[in-house]
């Protein structure tokens, strides 16, 4: 498999990155796949469409499924409920090959970008990493 120069760059990039740039790799990995599904929309390219949103879900299932419940409490419970309604859009937006629900996926996301983007107070939760007995990291909030 060949990489470019990119690819290349966001792989070390993800391998180095602390458990709170992780989450916002992919906050902005799916808003870059929504992006691109809203522009395949625009230009009736339905398969890279297609494609653009199967990313999206799939980064989007991968931040809830990270969520760790236990720690977390009702914060890991809300962000659950969001995260499944991101899913509902983007899987509205391919089936019904329309943009208002691509435009509230990306409100919702760039709207907790910015959040995880924010410098904590020290009330608010404060995101980490666990290692799962499944071998992959879940995504906890310490209080």
């Amino acid at each position: 498999m060949q990489h470019n120069g990119y690819q290349n760059y966001l792989e070390d990039e993800i391998l180095r990155a602390a458990p709170l740039e992780l989450v916002q790799l992919m906050y902005r990995g799916a808003l870059d796949r929504i992006a691109a599904a809203r522009q395949c929309l625009r230009s009736g390219d339905i398969r890279a469409r297609s494609q653009s949103l199967t990313k999206a879900f799939a980064i989007v299932h991968e931040l809830s499924s990270s969520l760790n419940h236990t720690k977390g409490g009702e914060l890991s419970k809300q962000l659950a409920a969001l995260y499944d309604y991101v899913e509902r859009l983007l899987l509205d937006a391919n089936a019904t090959q329309t943009e208002p629900p691509l435009i509230e996926a990306e409100r919702l996301l760039s709207t907790l970008l910015d959040a995880w983007a924010s410098p904590a107070h020290p009330t608010n939760p404060v995101p980490h990493m666990q290692e799962s007995t499944s071998g992959c990291s879940d995504l906890s909030f310490a209080c």
